[in-house]
């Protein structure tokens, strides 16, 4: 199957600390493909490298079987397309007139809207279910409304690759189970590859084809959920207690933290993957 992206060793750095080291991985076209790992292991750094927001120090990274420097930004924005983390509230735009803001890198010459580029957006915004909100200003809507507006701008960019930082750290469970299922709608339907940083190991365990887990800048594990979510990987490299058993809706992982409180002498973590103390104080 032909790749979207291939990295291969990719260093970068963050005011001379160096977050990303030797890096290497290929994402295929169509796939569902997550980043997990803890606090500051260059999961968002990886990302903007990606979009090209954050230069590269060293190695190779092609996009659609073309080296990234290869193109211009305006190219690039025609193939990928990022949904930051934060999105901002006070912007002084209608969710239409943010969301046509997407086409800019397909207009011509004199940046004027053409009656595709509006059908466009209006596709965009029924897909996220956002086509009743299009005259309101991004500063009256609710979280879960502001992230399904960026998704849909992201969609109306038509990009190939779509990149997201955490898109349901801050909504709640049922908004969360909402962009996933829209993200797993947007590869089945449109074939878009989409690849996502998240904390959440549970969320990644359902949605991802494969899952690539980071720690202090370095790959631990890449390859399919059932591969990388192991009591003992993620023991390590989380260095926390925790359960990994099989999920009561599927054959995949779940995962549970173990709670200080919930800490016994003889109590011992038990998974499909292993077995291993949690009563070793310093674990906790």
């Amino acid at each position: 199957m032909k790749s979207s992206i291939t990295a291969k060793s990719l260093h970068a750095s963050y005011d001379s600390s160096s977050v990303l080291k030797n890096v290497s991985f290929s994402v295929e076209k169509g796939e569902f493909f997550i980043l997990i790992g803890p606090n500051g292991s260059g999961k968002t750094m990886l990302l903007r490298i990606l979009s090209r927001t954050l230069p590269l120090e060293s190695g190779t990274l092609d996009i659609e079987g073309i080296p990234m420097d290869r193109y211009s930004r305006r190219a690039l924005a025609r193939i990928i397309a990022l949904v930051p983390q934060s999105v901002p509230e006070d912007l002084p735009f209608t969710v239409r007139e943010l969301v046509l803001m997407a086409r800019s890198p397909r207009m011509g010459l004199l940046g004027l809207e053409r009656d595709h580029d509006i059908r466009h957006a209006e596709e965009a915004m029924a897909f996220t279910q956002v086509e009743n909100l299009t005259e309101r200003k991004m500063d009256q809507l609710s979280g879960g409304e502001r992230q399904r507006v960026f998704i849909a701008r992201a969609i109306c960019q038509e990009p190939e690759i779509i990149l997201l930082d955490e898109p349901t750290a801050a909504l709640d469970l049922a908004h969360q189970v909402r962009i996933m299922d829209l993200m797993e709608k947007l590869r089945e339907e449109k074939g878009l590859t989409v690849i996502m940083v998240s904390h959440d190991i549970n969320l990644a365990a359902m949605y991802g084809n494969r899952l690539m887990l980071l720690k202090k800048g370095r790959i631990v594990k890449l390859g399919r959920p059932a591969e990388v979510l192991t009591f003992e990987t993620l023991e390590e490299t989380y260095e926390c207690p925790l359960l990994v058993g099989e999920s009561p809706l599927g054959d995949f992982q779940q995962v549970t933290l173990v709670p200080k409180k919930f800490i016994r002498e003889d109590l011992q973590a038990v998974s499909k993957q292993g077995t291993g103390p949690i009563n070793d104080p310093k674990r906790i």
